[in-house]
């Protein structure tokens, strides 16, 4: 029996990306892939806006019939779009966003950068965009993206001559890249990047056109094409048994929270790119084409390209390992370059090819997915050497403090050596968080006070272990960050980020608590220890005004991850007020104000995010009918908790149960943000629901996006009403109040213009633009030079009852603490009683 070593060792801080999903293992078609991909010694840049803007067919192809390193530029992490499958928006959603990305560049084989720029929501004008985004700083970031990754060519998704026309951030991207293409080379031109990388000057830059752009794919036949190239993305991949269009199908599905889920497409494809700057190439479809993607490109390595062209010539897929000596051999050659732009590049994918051909598993793995600095941590690390190559360990090392010391280990084939270390996490080490939330950013961009990590697409782990191994009596260290691997019964096998936490966290039970009247409510604050034996004072951070009953509250908590509630009594003050609160957590003299939020499903590393933790706090004179409201979620949403505030009684609904007569009960039935594009059961039950407002309910629909539909409708409404595209995006754009006697302004809040001061992001979208008579339009507004839309919120009669669609961004408004929101959509629930009354007077 074998018992594991024990080595007591401190572990440092050092810049290493998180890795929590599984490690990939080869086949030997994959092996000889990347061995391809070594070969090539160039670089394309794909440039747009958002995560799930990128051609994925493209950067497949690029990645793999090219075998070029292709980089995904995204401007933004997609904060200000919706979410399909749970609750994260803006930030939350940004990272969830980063991670679908990453898994997308997992599948197509590229790699992903970013920029600070902020997603603040959809902008109709690039003028729009750039007057909220600092545009040099986003500038500065493409120029830095560029002159760090040295692509030879760019490709922007979008066209730059053509604004207005689309999304503004689409055609800000492509702008910012047309721009930066003639700066990058110059000395002049943000010179502080130059003491950490160079100039640079791509030799080309393209724009990814279609049919799409010009309007009709007629148009787009009739064309000039004389400055375009093509190229068929419909390859097929025999060692991988893929098409690419079916890659690229499978990278794009991982945009699941936009729902960008789609079936695999085969078969021939075209895809078009017209040069905008650079020299013309002879061979239009090669973007490379007189760009040497030879070892030849580098001094010394032809000795290198020697040796590799000779193993993919003549690969040994039964048996790989045949290749390690030649492997090391070119390893070794590759140390002696000079050109420390490539000598990286290739030597961290001959690493991965060497592990691969050589069955070597090396891993890392904590017996704790956290801990706290200063807290004990305890590592496996597991060493495996599956070929019948000699192989020895001949140190664990850990960055920072030098070599472990210990005597060399032999790894006999397929003998797996585990050994066991024991460490304190220093005090001072930093918390694991996404590096662009760390300080307050602003509406349009991220603050990120460490220019290092600019356009990285993750937070640095803390810890990495550097395995040493001594192949072919070469020495070569390889680097693996440190993860926590364990089991779940119902799943298997699972890998999670290491990440270190605060000693305590916090979080309030809602995102905002509403005060009707001046009587105390009571507010639960639940505390989570990040370590054994954790005790401490917690008290509130209150705003004018306002103050809670006790001041301060002991805590003691005995196990690491348990969580104790406390309760404070807070009491709000006589006239109307909008705040936030936030805890103050005293441990032995330090503060600690963070509430930690895990991000985790099954398609992505799970991520841990700390932000302040805080609430709103809203007293407000609001008044209600009703008591008991029936919610169908949609794509998730925080609004029925948002209602439970106002003091309604909230039954979440499952689609499946609700049967005729099932409704009757409820004051209203509302249904969540895009219940018609993600229920399909909804086509089955239907009916059912307009029979309830055909016999006195009232049936709130809010927004659904057009052309999404995840049935065929014949009608969504009791009467035919066409969703649009069109949406208001200036939160404050100026709301004029059409039906001004109509009772959804009147009873029982009054509406005023008041009430939509202090919105956030829009006013709303994907707004009707066509209705049958019997809606009333209440609202009308605009942005900025554009006619007034009417749609934002229609009413009908049906039989006894009211049919409403809104598609004002009450997703967005009730969770940040709406004061008008909230009494709008109290109105939009009274009027079943409203109706009720005004029957009651008439046989009165």
């Amino acid at each position: 029996m074998r018992f594991p070593r024990v080595l007591c060792i401190v572990f440092t801080m050092f810049p290493f990306f998180l890795s929590g999903q599984a490690p990939k293992k080869y086949t030997s078609a994959e092996i000889h892939h990347e061995i391809q991909k070594l070969n090539f010694l160039g670089t394309a840049m794909y440039l747009a806006a958002h995560p799930d803007d990128e051609n994925t067919r493209l950067i497949s192809y690029l990645s793999n019939e090219v075998k070029a390193r292709t980089i995904y530029l995204s401007l933004t992490r997609g904060d200000g779009g919706q979410n399909l499958i749970g609750p994260e928006l803006r930030e939350l959603l940004g990272v969830l966003r980063t991670q679908e990305l990453l898994g997308a560049r997992g599948v197509d084989g590229g790699e992903q950068r970013f920029t600070r720029a902020n997603d603040f929501g959809y902008s109709k004008h690039p003028d729009e965009t750039f007057s909220i985004w600092d545009k040099e700083k986003v500038l500065a970031d493409v120029i830095w993206n560029i002159r760090k990754l040295k692509p030879d060519v760019i490709i922007n998704r979008f066209d730059h001559r053509s604004p207005g026309t689309t999304h503004g951030h689409h055609t800000a991207s492509a702008m910012l890249g047309f721009e930066a293409f003639d700066l990058v080379n110059d000395p002049n031109i943000h010179p502080e990047h130059l003491t950490d990388t160079e100039i640079w000057q791509p030799k080309r830059l393209y724009f990814n056109t279609s049919w799409w752009f010009y309007g009709s794919r007629e148009n787009f036949k009739d064309a000039d094409k004389s400055n375009m190239g093509m190229v068929d993305v419909g390859v097929y991949y025999s060692g991988l048994g893929l098409s690419n269009n079916e890659i690229a199908s499978m990278a794009s599905s991982q945009h699941k929270c936009q729902g960008f889920g789609r079936l695999l497409v085969r078969g021939s494809q075209p895809e078009y790119v017209e040069l905008l700057k650079g020299e013309k190439p002879i061979n239009g479809n090669n973007i490379f084409d007189g760009i040497d993607t030879t070892w030849s490109r580098v001094e010394g390595g032809d000795a290198v390209g020697v040796i590799l062209y000779e193993i993919e010539a003549n690969f040994d897929f039964k048996d790989p390992s045949k290749h390690l000596a030649k492997l090391v051999e070119a390893y070794a050659l590759l140390q002696k370059i000079e050109d420390q732009h490539w000598k990286a590049l290739k030597s961290k994918q001959l690493r991965e090819i060497i592990l691969a051909c050589g069955g070597i598993y090396l891993e890392a793995s904590a017996k704790n997915a956290s801990a706290v600095p200063g807290e004990s941590v305890t590592v496996n690390i597991e060493a495996l050497n599956r070929s019948n190559t000699q192989i020895s360990l001949k140190s664990v090392n850990v960055s920072g403090i030098g070599k472990v010391s210990q005597k060399i280990i032999s790894l006999p084939q397929n003998t797996k050596e585990n050994l066991e270390l024991n460490f304190r996490i220093p005090e001072g080490t930093g918390y694991t968080n996404p590096y662009w939330l760390n300080e307050q950013g602003s509406l349009g961009m991220y603050t990120v006070d460490d220019s290092g990590l600019i356009g990285a697409p993750e937070t640095p782990v803390a810890f990495k272990t550097i395995f040493t191994l001594e192949v072919e009596g070469i020495e070569i260290s390889f680097e693996k960050p440190l993860i926590h691997r364990y089991s779940k019964p119902d799943f298997g096998e699972v890998y999670e980020p290491f990440v270190v936490l605060p000693m305590v966290t916090s979080s309030f039970s809602e995102d905002v608590f509403l005060f009707n009247t001046v009587d105390p409510t009571t507010i639960n604050l639940a505390i989570r220890a990040g370590t054994d034996n954790m005790e401490g004072v917690a008290k509130l951070k209150l705003p004018n005004g306002w103050s809670s009953h006790p001041e301060a509250v002991n805590f003691k908590i005995a196990q690491k991850g348990a969580i104790q509630n406390v309760a404070f009594e807070v009491i709000p003050p006589a006239i109307e007020s909008v705040g936030t609160i936030s805890p103050v957590l005293t441990i032995n003299g330090r503060q600690f104000n963070r509430k930690l939020v895990e991000i985790d499903y099954a398609h992505i590393s799970k991520q841990s995010i700390l932000l302040p933790a805080q609430a709103r706090v809203v007293r407000m004179d609001i008044k209600k009918e009703g008591e008991s409201i029936g919610y169908i979620l949609g794509a998730g949403d925080k609004v029925p908790e948002s209602l439970s505030q106002i003091g309604y009684n909230v039954d979440i609904l499952d689609i499946n149960d609700v049967e005729k007569g099932s409704l009757g009960k409820y004051d209203g039935i509302v249904l969540g943000i895009r219940a018609y594009n993600v229920l399909e059961e909804l086509k089955f039950k239907q009916g059912i629901l307009l029979d309830y407002v055909k016999e006195g309910g009232n049936m709130i629909v809010q927004y659904n996006t057009a052309g999404r539909w995840r049935s065929q409708f014949e009608n969504i409404a009791p009467y035919p009403i066409s969703i649009s595209r069109d949406r208001v995006t200036d939160e404050n754009a100026a709301v004029e109040i059409l039906a001004d006697s109509h009772p959804l302004v009147n009873y029982p809040n009054k509406i005023e213009s008041k009430d939509f001061e202090g919105w956030v992001q829009e006013r709303g979208l994907y707004f009707p633009n066509e209705w049958d008579e019997n809606f009333t339009p209440i609202l009308s507004m605009a942005d900025k030079g554009e006619q007034p839309k009417r749609g934002s919120l229609l009413v009908a009669p049906y039989g006894d009852g009211n049919y409403i669609y809104t598609g004002l961004s009450f997703f967005r408004e009730l969770p940040a603490g709406v004061p008008g929101a909230y009494k709008l959509f109290a109105n939009m629930l009274s009027l079943k009683k409203r109706n009720e009354q005004a029957q009651n007077d008439i046989k009165g």
